[in-house]
Parts: C-alpha cells; sequence; structure tokens
C-alpha cells in the first residue's frame, strides 16, 4: 500500500457510465460513484444515512425485487453519487442479493468501494473484504462499531490490517459520527487519485491452475475486450458460476440487457 499524488488524474473517474445507467443509476451532476458493501447488520444502512442526509430515493433494481438505496454528498467541491448494495456475506451469486452486489462492482466499477465490517466481528465479515479485493483496487475498509469492539476488549490495529490489505482501514462508530470525517476524506482521495491502493490478492501456487485461468483471460479478452478483471471471471467460470456461465453464452457478460426505467422514488425520512 502506498499513496502518491496524481495531479493529472488520468484514470479518474473510473466507473462506467454505460453500465450504470443499464443497472439504473443516473449519474447526471455527479463527479464520482461511492459503492456501500457489507455482511448484514454491520451499520452500513447508518453509514448511508450520515452521507446522504435526510432526502434518498429508493426503488428495486431492475429486473430484480432487491431494494436499492441511492442518495448523494458534496465533498471539496466534488459531487459524490451514493450506492448502498444489498447486506450480503459473499459475492458468490447465489442469491439475488449477492448477484447486485457483485455485478454494480464488476460492471458499474464504482470509483470507491466502502466496505463496511462490523469490529466484533472482523474474522467473519474479513471474507466478503477478500472477495471485493479481487474485483476492485479502489476499495476502504470502514471498522464500524469500534465502540462496541472497545467494550468488549477487542482490540484491532488498524495500521497492521491496513498494511496486510494494502488498502485504508478506518474505525468508525457512524451512529454517533465518530471517524466520518476521516472515512469522506479517503473516500475523496481515492476517487480524485491521490491515494493509491495496493490491495491484497489471493494467489496459487498451482500451475495447472494458473494454466486454466490464463487460457480462459485470453479468450475473454478476445470476446469481451472491455471486461474488466477478466481473471475474476475466468475463476467463477472454473467454479462453474451459472450465472457467469449464461453471461458467456447469451453473449451478455460485459454488456448487461439494457435496463427498464429505474423506478426510483423520493422517500422524505
Amino acid at each position: 500500500m502506498k499513496t502518491k499524488e496524481n495531479t493529472n488524474c488520468a484514470n479518474c473517474p473510473v466507473h462506467n457510465v454505460g453500465h450504470l445507467k443499464k443497472l439504473g443509476i443516473n449519474m447526471d451532476n455527479f463527479d464520482f460513484v461511492v459503492a456501500l458493501a457489507g455482511n448484514p447488520n454491520t451499520g452500513k444502512s447508518t453509514v448511508f444515512n450520515y452521507f446522504t442526509g435526510l432526502r434518498q430515493h429508493t426503488g428495486n433494481w431492475p429486473g430484480k425485487t432487491v431494494t436499492r438505496a441511492e442518495g448523494g454528498f458534496e465533498y471539496e467541491g466534488k459531487k459524490f453519487k451514493v450506492v448502498d448494495l444489498p447486506g450480503t456475506y459473499s459475492l458468490l451469486s447465489t442469491s439475488a442479493d449477492e448477484e447486485v452486489a457483485r455485478d454494480f462492482i464488476l460492471f458499474g466499477q464504482p470509483d470507491v468501494t466502502v466496505i463496511i465490517a462490523d469490529s466484533t466481528r472482523l474474522e467473519r465479515n474479513l471474507n466478503l473484504v477478500l472477495q471485493i479485493l479481487e474485483i476492485t483496487d479502489r476499495a476502504v475498509l470502514c471498522l464500524n462499531l469500534i465502540d462496541e469492539a472497545n467494550r468488549n476488549g477487542i482490540s484491532i490495529n488498524e495500521r497492521i490490517l491496513s498494511k496486510q490489505l494494502g488498502i485504508p482501514v478506518i474505525p468508525t462508530t457512524a451512529r454517533s459520527g465518530q471517524g466520518i470525517n476521516e472515512l469522506l476524506k479517503i473516500i475523496y482521495e481515492i476517487a480524485t487519485g491521490r491515494y493509491v491502493c495496493k490491495p491484497f490478492k489471493m494467489k496459487t501456487h498451482s500451475s495447472d491452475l494458473n494454466k486454466s485461468i490464463n487460457e480462459l483471460v485470453a479468450l475473454l479478452s478476445e470476446q469481451f475486450p472491455d471486461l474488466p478483471n477478466k481473471r475474476w471471471v475466468a475463476l467463477r467460470l472454473l467454479e462453474g458460476d451459472q450465472s457467469i456461465i449464461n453471461s458467456i453464452r447469451s453473449g451478455e457478460l460485459g454488456n448487461l440487457k439494457t435496463a427498464p426505467s429505474s423506478g426510483l422514488v423520493e422517500i422524505e425520512k
């Protein structure tokens, strides 16, 4: 992990506007898109509410019965769209919630993915963290409920954890606002290219597996040259991920179906 100044910011924003539109996300008048991901009951909605305030939009993901919430905030003169992804324990697409979260991170390519973890159950939460880091290089881990962890005698060294994961780690207590300013600052720095993440990637020492992955990556590059994270997709194919297999067969991989109108309604809270 390291930080560096990137005054030209040639690679940002990284979000894929076309796929975001197909996923029902309108980026008009917004500079960056932020995804909030995490296990259920980690305080993700509390972080979302803190970011977006009282005015939010809710509806369903196109073609799904899964609820979507989105809002926005402004920081240092930049406007951020915030999308609250369904709470999931993994991205293996065994449920509609997991498929929505995975597709948004993989195809929408948010500028920053904020992974909300429960500090009192960090080990259980790290499974999702590592899966997300296989998809995106632009992420921050929010250690929420840090006050409860401290009360239970749980001590987390966020500096060591950050070094091991290769991404920023910010302790927070979202319900009281503790750590939220630090979280906003690092989101801004990642989105604008001022902070460059070097996330941990799981490696395999199997030469046969690496050979199969490389062969699939080559084939994917021919058929879907603009597809992000081809290695991750290749691994899912080797695991028999049926939704990815179906997308390959239909030719929709990397070219999601055009979505109907988002059906969002504004909710006053």
